[in-house]
């Protein structure tokens, strides 16, 4: 287990009142050795703190005071400080196994820790949750929590997982929800293995033994081009019409019987059925925007100025891994920025375009789709949708949020000098796309905007 290390101080805070400073490890808290920021928090709560910190390889104990609850001020640069618990299924469906070769290395670790369901919003499939792991949750009130149920029947979801443990791990999930854990749920629905009779079993299991979740969200697999399950493919529109009417009926049962939809279908799956979008109140106040519910609804209306603050934090794939903030999903991605080609020797210097310059839009295909009618609505010729192929990882992959510098760079290269190009900002983690390279690496300069519907108005509108 590595010490967690001090990478900020904040001015006038208990930690820099009490001499903590940047490049400090932080080796336990009134005695106890926290493994994570959760653990980390909960004692630094504590109105007197001794810290034993190593600093430059000296080991020095501080004595802090301060008011009960008053934040310690000392950011730390990672959200676990052991090991990640990794997952030891092997899904058919997991998109880990279908990454192209060459990426960095963290990013093709396969994670099953309840920790990162609850500071990201990863899904845990609690194959590998335990009975001390049940009891920190509920002591430790570490809620909400993210599940991946797939299927109810413990056959179809040990196939599923491709686990034995697959089948009886759901009872985890019951003591959670007995203990009055918030749990958000979730159904990769994959053609031919859980969908049709199996998806309408699955949810018919719900209802029976897992009412009180908060909320359940039906999404497809991907399918990138390095996929070598042939069983795996995409759906069919008819199979999303399919999914989306058994969602649909489903949602009238949860309604009648407890007084709320419960389960939600993704976006991808009225895209593909060339459906329109259910109202704003069908989605029941967006509980599963981050897993692409309802994404398409929430930007028409930050667009269209209908609401004053954005519904979610965008987060994109990967969003935890390399350093992310302890904070996770609920953290700030980044301010809108201009990046454009650096004048160190290893980029030419381009000049920032005219805030009056004719405007592109970056996106992926089904970006294309739910922006391109709210930029027609706008009435202007000199904004424009620059949708983007994703060749990098090829097959159904069409979210903005795995867009990746070589494809951005081989469509800009294409684009007119001068003009304005905004990126949204869900395609990037810690400034960088999944490939490595970072926005100062494209042929043109780009401006990074919150991935939003008022970020977006708001960039349109600065002339």
């Amino acid at each position: 287990m590595s010490a967690p290390r001090v990478i900020a101080v904040a001015p006038g805070s208990a930690a820099e009142r009490g001499g903590i400073e940047t490049g400090d490890e932080i080796l336990a808290l009134n005695g106890e050795v926290p493994r994570d920021i959760i653990a980390y928090r909960l004692l630094a709560d504590e109105a007197e703190l001794t810290v034993d910190i190593s600093r430059g390889g000296l080991a020095l104990q501080l004595e802090l005071h301060k008011a009960p609850g008053e934040p310690l001020g000392a950011e730390i640069e990672s959200a676990l400080f052991d090991q990640v618990r990794t997952c030891d299924n092997h899904c058919e469906f997991c998109f880990i196994y279908q990454l192209p070769p060459g990426m960095r290395q963290s990013l093709y670790l396969k994670d099953d820790d309840y920790r990162l369901s609850f500071l990201y919003g990863n899904f845990t499939t609690l194959t590998r949750f335990t009975e001390a792991d049940l009891e920190r949750v509920v002591t430790e009130r570490i809620s909400p929590l993210h599940v991946s149920i797939h299927a109810t029947d413990p056959e179809v979801r040990a196939l599923m997982l491709r686990n034995r443990r697959g089948a009886s791990s759901l009872r985890w999930l019951r003591a959670l929800l007995d203990h009055d854990i918030e749990v958000h749920g979730q159904i990769v629905v994959c053609p031919d293995r859980n969908d049709g009779a199996w998806l309408d079993d699955t949810l018919a299991g719900v209802l029976d033994q897992f009412p009180e979740l908060a909320s359940l969200c039906v999404v497809p697999l991907g399918v990138s081009r390095f996929n070598s399950e042939s069983a795996m493919r995409p759906h069919t529109p008819a199979e999303a019409e399919a999914v989306v009417r058994i969602v649909e009926d489903w949602q009238e049962v949860f309604l009648g019987l407890m007084g709320r939809r419960l389960v939600f279908a993704a976006d991808e799956y009225y895209l593909l059925a060339d459906r329109p979008f259910p109202s704003a109140e069908t989605y029941e106040g967006f509980p599963m925007h981050e897993d692409g519910v309802g994404m398409a609804r929430t930007f028409e209306l930050e667009f269209s100025g209908a609401v004053a603050t954005p519904t979610g934090v965008a987060t994109g794939f990967f969003a935890w891994v390399d350093g992310a903030p302890p904070e996770g999903y609920r953290a700030p991605r980044s301010a809108p920025r201009s990046a454009s080609a650096s004048s160190d020797g290893s980029h030419p210097v381009q000049l920032r375009p005219s805030a009056r310059a004719p405007i592109g839009v970056l996106t992926g295909p089904y970006g294309s789709a739910i922006l391109r009618p709210l930029i027609d609505s706008l009435g202007r010729a000199d904004v424009r949708i620059i949708e983007v192929e994703n060749q990098y990882f090829g097959g159904n992959t069409a979210v903005a949020g795995l867009l990746t510098g070589p494809d951005l760079a081989r469509v800009l290269v294409e684009q007119p000098e001068g003009h304005r190009y905004l990126l949204p900002d869900v395609c990037l983690s810690q400034g960088r796309f999944l490939d490595g390279s970072t926005p100062e690496d494209l042929p043109r300069p780009v401006e990074i905007v919150a991935t939003d519907g008022i970020a977006l108005r708001a960039a349109l509108e600065t002339r």
